[in-house]
């Protein structure tokens, strides 16, 4: 039984990619979300719609430490064995704002910290062959302006000073890419056979922001190249978890496809990407 943790995986993208895996067989899916009513709601709604029995539901909160560790628990409780696919997968907007509990912005914990925490937390439970997947956006390169990394610290703590405010949803989905790129690099290190790469799946009508179809309309007609269909998108991204010839080597950008394209230019900048590790695992209280 290949293993499968989807986190956001109860609405919009995580979930149609979720029933799309779930409809293989041989495949257990485990959605990982806030709210255990719309979780088990969406556990029905899978099992109804693929006749697979295997699918699970655990608690999960990416804007709360507390929470991640607890998840990380709960997988082991499970007794399932080894995870084929990790996808992290969960986010909100930039629309939200405010502090966590644990003192960052909600739109870098919730989207980065949260996933940095968990992934580390169960990639010793990753089965020989796996698949890390980040989800990502093609904001992580902003039409609002030109973007320089302001460091981990003042994404963590922002103050307004060392970059617009309304840059930290772009930001925090550079994040995503900047995770995938050093931990494929440390798991090539240690000779591990895990997979990581990010996947775009496009501006989508889905609820995860309050975009009207006015401004939806807009976009398309304007930037039809960062605009994305959620059929489409849950259908490459099932692909790239289910089928062994895909996704078989790290770093990689997949736009709304199972074919790899370049990310921005600032994507591929190691150092930045070493500096929001090491400033990650310290924020995380990692050992």
């Amino acid at each position: 039984m290949r293993n499968v943790i989807i986190t956001g995986g109860n609405s919009g993208l995580g979930f149609e990619t979720a029933k799309k895996v779930a409809a293989h067989e041989g495949y257990r899916v485990v959605i990982a979300c806030r709210n255990p009513e719309k979780a088990q709601r969406a556990v029905g709604e899978i099992v109804s719609a693929t006749g697979n029995q295997n699918v699970a539901y655990i608690p999960l909160d990416t804007a709360s430490l507390a929470s991640v560790r607890a998840a990380a628990g709960a997988w082991e409780a499970t007794g399932f064995g080894g995870i084929y696919t990790l996808l992290l997968n969960a986010g909100i907007s930039g629309m939200h704002e405010g502090t966590t509990a644990d003192g960052f912005d909600v739109v870098f914990e919730t989207n980065h910290l949260g996933h940095f925490l968990l992934a580390n937390l169960l990639l010793p439970h990753m089965a020989e062959g796996g698949k890390v997947f980040s989800t990502t956006s093609d904001m992580h390169d902003s039409p609002m302006g030109k973007m320089e990394w302001p460091g981990t610290e003042a994404l963590a703590h922002p103050d307004g000073k060392a970059f617009n405010p309304r840059m930290r949803y772009s930001y925090s989905k550079l994040a995503n890419i900047y995770f995938v790129h050093e931990l494929a690099r440390r798991l090539e290190d240690v000779g591990s056979g895990v997979t990581a790469n990010a996947f775009n799946p496009g501006m989508m009508m889905t609820g995860f922001a309050k975009v009207d179809h006015v401004r939806a309309a807009m976009v398309k007609r304007t930037m039809p190249h960062r605009f994305g269909d959620l059929e489409k998108s849950s259908d490459a991204y099932a692909e790239l978890v289910v089928d062994d010839n895909l996704a078989t080597t790290s770093a990689n950008y997949y736009d709304r496809s199972i074919t790899a394209v370049a990310s921005s230019d600032l994507s591929y900048d190691e150092a930045n990407a070493r500096e929001l590790w090491d400033t990650s695992w310290r924020l995380c209280g990692l050992a």
